[in-house]
């Protein structure tokens, strides 16, 4: 077009701009007298033009290639390169046939170190890549390891696969960057980037197989049964294989493979005291960076990390590594118990019983999938999308409703789900009842998911979750309501209570983690427990003994006389634990009242600290609807009493706490480790605070100490 540029213009037509004149630079070669110049620099020091050179490039430069800025530039620290997979075979520092059994058995409990390591947070190219017998697997001529290192790519990629499809995992809990390693059927071959190669998940499991019983032969040949070392090396690829099918069909989800599962991680668990038992079989780190003296290359990734600050991994010690494993085993066993859940308030309640026991991310994972596949927070989304969907609502993914369907009907039995409603054909209630349930799938489902993150994150997403359920409080009234007037009957607020049930639940919940987290300082204790004595665990005792009744009205005419004779409460251990924490909250506010007003607690300086802001951020997140919100204001008029009691009858009222706790607790039939420790909390400080109130150390404003290692939430009080 010569010296213009062409284009259309708005109505079709060409029109022509006029190009920008030719720029011509004049390049000069300045290479040599660089490299002269900077001679005279020093090490660290730098040259620069101010005009050209100013201090954002300054700092970009010393990103890109200080070692102390980044983490690429540790190979260049006088240590020798790293050789890759090719080169350490060459010079002899890898062997790749005729390894010794301890040295296989030492790079298998390397290697599992490092897979521990990297579901700690760590990432897999400063982990378990730094194992060079992967970079190459279908090159290693030895046929045991051979086949172990194909199956640590299939592992890996079926725990990528749980962890990724669960979503309960956050950056500090789980890295699932595969740094270009390519992982599941295709695997390397010749280089990190060849994925000619492909083994299916039947294939593995047939080449370990094949070599577990090419290793029990030799074992049962082998006449000094300690010194066995082919029976230990048989034990961990026996383990491998059964693993990786247990969690094959944790993610599958088979219903009917529970026994099968089972019955792997039985073996997995029968293997792993063989493997811990034979751990010093194995050739030993010589170094406490390097997991094993052969095979293994802590550098050797380094240039795959992006320019952050340098990241030591410390790989875990063997023994313990292998013992997370055991106890790994022994969680993904329990965690399968979820499948006997019938009822979505048993399944929550396990659901928050093994967040407690502070499960690892690969557990937490599981479990979730083992409940609900896919991921609630999948379900959830699907749902939502579908709510004005006629088609959608008859989808598969619509599972979740119908548990939530059968939650309510099991907590309340509202008329509305009845089969034979009283409603009668009535589109408009039938159809507000439905898209309640729809709508309450979102927040219940993601309920469920918070159990599997992590205790700390657990707390902020908590705190968000409340809001979505205060919308819900109002929509479940707006349906009591509906549902009445078409039935012709007196309200009743079956949706309401149901969801203030669990509104409750996790409010408690909230407050409750800020003492197992260490969030609040001792002089906030009195208006936490007061807040969960006077009013949550209060209210929550109210909502089941509705629940009950509610329950109850539903019942069959024919039954009313046995229920009379012997009456049902499905709720009873429930409301009987809930009344034991409310005494228990009630002891503590009380003693820590009077401990204040003996000067016992240490208070903050009065131009540092606000009480009433200090307040409103603790209990912030509590604005739902019902329960309606304590505002400082009201805790002060409601709690200004105590201030002017008698210390001693402050600790003689919280001794008559505890000891109606103990009383609770002592009627349970069936204790489990929640109960036994809540006893052995009750009792003790009862004993205190009877000495407290008999006058014990009155004149010592020593504070007190509490002693959270019996239980999580309810301290032991300490006399210092």
């Amino acid at each position: 077009m010569g010296d213009t540029d062409d284009f259309f213009d708005g109505d079709g037509t060409m029109e022509s701009l006029p190009t920008s004149p030719e720029v011509t630079y004049n390049w000069v070669d300045i290479t040599t007298d660089f490299f002269k110049n900077i001679q005279d620099l020093q090490l660290g020091e730098l040259l620069h033009d101010g005009h050209l050179f100013g201090l954002f490039e300054a700092m970009s430069a010393i990103e890109m290639m200080d070692p102390k800025m980044d983490a690429g530039m540790l190979c260049n620290r006088g240590n020798p390169k790293p050789l890759n997979f090719q080169q350490a075979v060459l010079s002899g520092k890898l062997k790749i046939d005729d390894l010794e059994p301890s040295e296989i058995i030492g790079i298998i409990d390397a290697t599992v170190a490092c897979i521990v390591s990297w579901l700690e947070g760590h990432s897999l190219a400063q982990t378990v890549f730094t194992n060079v017998y992967l970079h190459q697997p279908h090159s290693i001529i030895n046929n045991p390891l051979k086949a172990y290192c194909i199956a640590v790519y299939k592992l890996l990629d079926c725990i990528r696969d749980c962890i990724t499809k669960a979503q309960v995992f956050e950056e500090e809990d789980f890295l699932p960057m595969g740094y270009g390693y390519r992982l599941g059927s295709n695997l390397q071959s010749g280089n990190q980037h060849d994925a000619s190669l492909e083994v299916s998940e039947q294939k593995c499991i047939s080449m370990l197989r094949e070599q577990e019983e090419e290793l029990n032969k030799k074992a049962r040949s082998q006449e000094d049964e300690a010194n066995n070392l082919w029976a230990a090396l048989a034990a961990r690829i026996r383990f491998t294989r059964m693993f990786y099918q247990a969690l094959l069909l944790i993610t599958k989800r088979d219903s009917q493979s529970g026994a099968d599962c089972v019955a792997l991680l039985n073996g997995c668990s029968e293997m792993m005291k063989v493997i811990i038992k034979t751990a010093s079989k194995g050739t030993q780190p010589l170094e406490n960076h390097i997991p094993n003296p052969m095979g293994f290359e802590p550098m050797i990734n380094q240039r795959l990390l992006p320019p952050t600050f340098p990241r030591y991994t410390r790989i875990k010690p063997r023994l313990e590594a292998l013992q997370y494993f055991d106890d790994l085993v022994t969680r993904l066993r329990h965690a399968w118990k979820i499948k006997s859940c019938t009822n979505f308030h048993t399944a929550l309640d396990f659901f928050m019983e093994f967040s407690r026991q502070r499960a690892c991310i690969l557990s937490r994972s599981a479990l979730q999938l083992l409940y609900l596949s896919p991921s609630p927070a999948i379900t959830a989304s699907m749902a939502q999308s579908n709510v004005n969907s006629p088609q959608g609502r008859q989808r598969p993914q619509h599972a979740f409703i119908e548990i939530l369907r059968e939650s309510v009907k099991s907590f309340v039995n509202p008329p509305a789900l009845a089969l034979k409603s009283t409603i009668g054909p009535n589109p408009p209630a039938r159809e507000f009842v439905e898209n309640f349930l729809v709508r309450c799938v979102r927040p219940f489902a993601v309920l469920v998911q918070v159990c599997g993150h992590n205790r700390a994150r657990q707390r902020d997403k908590l705190a968000l979750l409340l809001d979505d359920f205060a919308a819900l409080q109002e929509e479940a009234e707006s349906v009591d309501a509906l549902v009445s007037g078409a039935a012709g009957s007196a309200p009743r607020a079956c949706f309401g209570t149901w969801i203030l049930y669990h509104v409750l639940r996790v409010m408690i919940a909230y407050l409750l983690s800020g003492l197992e987290l260490e969030l609040y300082s001792v002089h906030e204790y009195h208006y936490i427990f007061w807040y969960l004595y006077e009013f949550l665990y209060g209210w929550l005792v109210s909502a089941l003994g509705r629940a009950e009744n509610l329950s109850g009205e539903r019942k069959d005419p024919k039954r009313i006389a046995a229920r009379k004779k012997k009456r049902s409460r499905p709720y009873a251990r429930e409301g009987l634990m809930c009344q034991v924490m409310q005494n228990m909250c009630g002891g503590y506010f009380k003693a820590l009242v009077a401990f204040k007003l003996q000067g016992k607690i240490r208070q903050p300086q009065s131009e540092f600290d606000n009480e009433a802001v200090r307040y409103k951020h603790r209990f912030a997140p509590l604005s739902v609807l019902t329960p309606p919100q304590v505002h400082y204001h009201e805790f002060c008029e409601m709690t200004q009493p105590f201030q002017y009691e008698n210390p001693i009858i402050l600790y003689v009222a919280g001794c008559k706490h505890f000891q109606q706790a103990r009383t609770f607790l002592e009627t349970v039939t069936t204790p489990d480790q929640e109960v036994t420790d809540l006893l052995k909390v009750a009792k003790t400080n009862f004993v205190v605070l009877k000495l407290l109130a008999g006058g014990h150390k009155k004149d010592s404003t020593t504070p007190p100490e509490f002693d959270f290692s019996v239980h999580r939430h309810f301290p032991i009080i300490k006399l210092v």
